[in-house]
């Protein structure tokens, strides 16, 4: 398309050099064709907005492929080696507009090893954890940090919010089915007992700590080799 849109240009500039040669009446019509399609604007500009089609092309190139990695629409739901930074990546690409307004957020990724999982569910993970911190967060931008780590069994993954925090006497039925703080409406609570589910089924852990008014740490142990 730029080699293209660069001839065409070219061609355009040769008419208009030859333009001394033409007789009055070509040249008039040629004038009034210049200005029905503003032939200035489109010298000028012509570049730049080409350009900005381009970076939006290669935006929804992204977006295309951040939903087939979240989805792993391109293999079966079964256990496989996988990156949970590539999991996490792809899930942050999906809960971008869910975040960018309500925290900054803050990556710690330490190099991991792949483990044993099934990638989409992971991500559904992910994902719950992660809007459930943005949608925690009142009052102005708040932050969000996610810590990747391991050890010699198990990765790490730590998601932190600055939020209003989960009272202590609900913060045992946080993972009940159908339980939720949220206003009649806007949530089924089923996000975290799902989460939950799919953690225990991939032989892990995931808990939680809280502070009223200070926010939550949700941490996920996922073991790197599953037993058998």
């Amino acid at each position: 398309m730029s080699a293209y849109i660069k001839d065409l240009l070219g061609l355009v500039s040769s008419y208009t050099a030859l333009e001394g040669n033409l007789s009055e009446q070509d040249r008039q019509v040629m004038n009034r064709f210049k200005q029905k399609i503003d032939l200035e604007f489109l010298m000028e500009d012509v570049g730049s907005l080409l350009e900005q089609s381009n970076e939006g092309l290669t935006r929804v190139k992204k977006i295309v492929q951040d939903l087939k990695d979240f989805s792993r629409v391109d293999s079966s739901d079964s256990w496989q080696k996988a990156s949970l930074v590539d999991c996490m990546e792809s899930t942050l690409s999906i809960v971008n507009n869910e975040i960018k307004y309500k925290a900054n957020l803050v990556r710690n990724f330490q190099p991991l090893p792949y483990v044993d999982c099934m990638p989409s569910q992971i991500n559904q993970v992910f994902l719950n954890i992660l809007v459930n911190a943005a949608h925690a967060i009142e009052g102005g931008l708040g932050t969000i940090t996610i810590n990747m780590y391991h050890d010699d069994k198990c990765v790490w993954v730590e998601i932190t919010d600055t939020g209003k925090g989960i009272a202590p006497e609900i913060r045992d039925r946080i993972f009940d089915p159908f339980f939720t703080t949220k206003p009649i409406g806007q949530g089924t609570g089923l996000g975290l007992s799902i989460s939950y589910g799919i953690i225990r089924k991939h032989n892990g852990s995931i808990t939680i700590e809280s502070e009223l008014g200070k926010g939550t740490t949700f941490r996920i142990g996922l073991p790197i080799e599953q037993a058998g």
